[in-house]
């Protein structure tokens, strides 16, 4: 009777409280038997190679639909969709520069050591960039040979133009290809899931290993790296968003009280989803015509991640200082680049950013150590970033109603 009353307890914990469960538990083996805890780096490997394993198949599928399934809609509101995707290129750059001036400022990774890779990894450092070897390296000489070397950008550039191509064929080839990428989505949604339920395991080793490796100081560095996120978010919002809306002239006290409650539901379920249902009917409260925000919004989350595309800047050099590999000017755009079309049609897709970012720092031949150890304190991040997404696709359905030259009138039976 007692043990099945534990079981059941057991059962209730989410994945997030055992992920933080397992970081204090590996981060006490670590600090308590130092030497020991290296023989943990095993079960670290294997959970990093089933993130890498994902790459290639989720950005091809999501990239592949994203822009093949969207080829009527695109045609009938072609105009519309020029000056959203106008917009959400500008403010996705702008998200990126602010995390990448942020986390150069503050460098949380300064005097965090990570433990070396597993034996028989090479961790190359990135190569010296020019603009011509970026121009070179987008084109893969074979999508099957990207694949397998998991270089994320090529495969991002053969999707997209793969994706065009299908957009172009009509009837049932067009269907079935449709359907297949469709298909792979999901299955890999599902593969993704398989995966993240043995984050708590692979992670607890990674943060073993890691203070048995560097000590408790970690723990400082990864606080360091939540306050350098919602420093930036705070700024890009002010020095951006707010702007944005004070230009377009949409009402910003209605517009924030009015979303109010999604976006305390985005923060505290840090679920996008979650939040964009009522969302979508409050914007339409607000006097966006129905037609707009049933367009723009979905598009956003594919293309507008702002907090999504802010987090990987900071992430991103955050563990290339900490593996003491000092990136240059270059280099870094080059790193943002790579983010800025790896972003692009990951709605969705559980724990994405960690994905996304994974296949970034494998393209650069920067460890995914890092990666272990920041999706332990994820959730307190994404909670952050999930209302940053929801508010900026909020705003830009906002701003394109404006654009369209929609007056904003709140509707009859507004609640605020």
């Amino acid at each position: 009777m007692i043990a099945r009353m534990i079981l059941s307890g057991l059962r209730r914990v989410s994945l997030t409280h055992w992920i933080l469960i397992s970081m204090v538990v590996g981060g006490f083996i670590g600090w308590a038997f130092p030497a020991e805890s290296q023989q943990l780096k095993v079960v670290s490997t294997i959970f990093l190679r089933l993130i890498k394993s994902i790459l290639v198949p989720l950005v091809f599928g999501t990239l592949v639909v994203g822009i093949a399934g969207h080829a009527g809609d695109l045609k009938a509101v072609g105009r519309l969709a020029l000056k959203a995707i106008v917009y959400f290129e500008l403010v996705t750059t702008l998200a990126l520069a602010i995390g990448l001036l942020a986390v150069n400022l503050t460098r949380p990774g300064d005097g965090m050591t990570l433990p070396p890779p597993a034996p028989g990894v090479t961790v190359a450092a990135p190569p010296q960039v020019t603009f011509t070897s970026i121009l070179e390296h987008l084109v893969p000489k074979s999508f099957f040979e990207a694949a397998a070397a998991n270089d994320v950008l090529q495969v991002v550039v053969f999707a997209l133009i793969f994706g065009v191509a299908l957009a172009q064929v009509t009837g049932p080839p067009r269907e079935h290809m449709l359907h297949f990428c469709e298909g792979l989505t999901e299955v890999m949604f599902k593969f993704t899931g398989i995966v993240m339920t043995f984050a708590p395991f692979g992670i607890g080793a990674a943060m073993a290993v890691t203070v048995g490796h560097g000590g408790l100081g970690v723990l400082l560095n990864l606080a360091r790296l939540i306050f350098t996120l919602y420093a930036a978010l705070a700024v890009f919002c002010v020095l951006v968003l707010w702007p944005v809306a004070l230009w377009a002239r949409v009402p910003v006290g209605r517009f924030l009280t009015l979303l109010k409650e999604p976006i305390l539901l985005a923060f505290t379920t840090t679920s996008s989803d979650a939040a964009m249902p009522d969302a979508m009917k409050r914007l339409v409260t607000f006097g966006v015509p129905k037609r707009i925000v049933s367009f723009v919004m979905p598009l956003g989350y594919s293309f507008n991640l702002d907090g999504s595309t802010l987090y990987l800047a900071v992430a991103s050099v955050f563990v290339a200082q900490a593996a003491k590999v000092e990136l240059s000017l270059g280099q870094q755009l080059a790193m943002m680049l790579t983010l800025m079309l790896t972003s692009k049609g990951m709605a969705g897709i559980p724990r994405a950013s960690q994905v996304i970012l994974a296949g970034t720092l494998v393209t650069f031949g920067l460890p995914l150590e890092g990666v272990a150890l920041i999706i332990g304190v994820d959730e307190l991040m994404d909670m952050a970033r999930t209302t940053v997404n929801l508010v900026g696709n909020c705003l830009a359905t906002a701003v394109m109603a404006r654009a369209e030259g929609v007056p904003l009138q709140p509707v009859a039976g507004e609640r605020t």
